[in-house]
């Protein structure tokens, strides 16, 4: 039995979860978000939570299991408190700034670098060396902020690049001169 799927899903309150044959929506203070569910498993709303079962043991069965009762738990907690990444701009000249929903960032190249921030995502550069990805969808705050981490990943030696906040740049030791 899943370790992760065996666990219902509580539903708190202010929020409330629907299912119109395979759709699936949670609706909550801060928004609403949907998903098809898999005919593998059988998702039953009850009272106060929604339970996610399946019906044998077989592998795609049970790889199911646990993947939608957890995609299902940060839908509820995406539309109660939702989610936030917060990034970090390390180097000389590296610089980010919001001009409505579009995000420009200087990181070194020639040219800036254009984001514009989809529908349901809040970006914001509250200084100019750091930026804050929110928003009620986990999947999408996670992508676009490793879209933007991609732009120019942290290199080894100085350290310099967009890094999530709190993650640790291994560094690697610079040539040494011939004595």
């Amino acid at each position: 039995m899943s370790r992760v799927g065996k666990n219902p899903v509580e539903i708190p309150k202010g929020v409330t979860v629907t299912r119109k044959g395979d759709l699936l929506a949670v609706k909550g203070p801060k928004g609403e978000l949907k998903m098809d569910v898999s005919d593998l498993v059988k998702v039953e709303i009850e009272k106060e939570q929604v339970v996610v079962t399946r019906s044998s043991d077989a592998k795609d069965k049970r790889s199911m299991h646990g993947t939608t009762r957890a995609i299902i738990q940060n839908m509820v907690i995406g539309v109660t408190d939702g989610f936030k990444k917060n990034l970090e701009l390390v180097g000389v000249g590296y610089r980010a700034e919001m001009r409505g929903r579009i995000l420009f960032l200087n990181l070194g190249f020639s040219h800036p670098i254009a984001l514009f921030a989809p529908t349901g995502i809040e970006i914001a550069a509250p200084t100019q060396t750091t930026i804050s990805i929110a928003g009620t969808d986990k999947q999408l705050v996670g992508q676009i902020a490793a879209k933007v981490r991609s732009l120019r990943p942290p290199e080894p030696y100085k350290g310099k690049g967009v890094k999530y906040e709190g993650e640790h740049v291994r560094r690697k030791a610079g040539k040494t001169a011939k004595a």
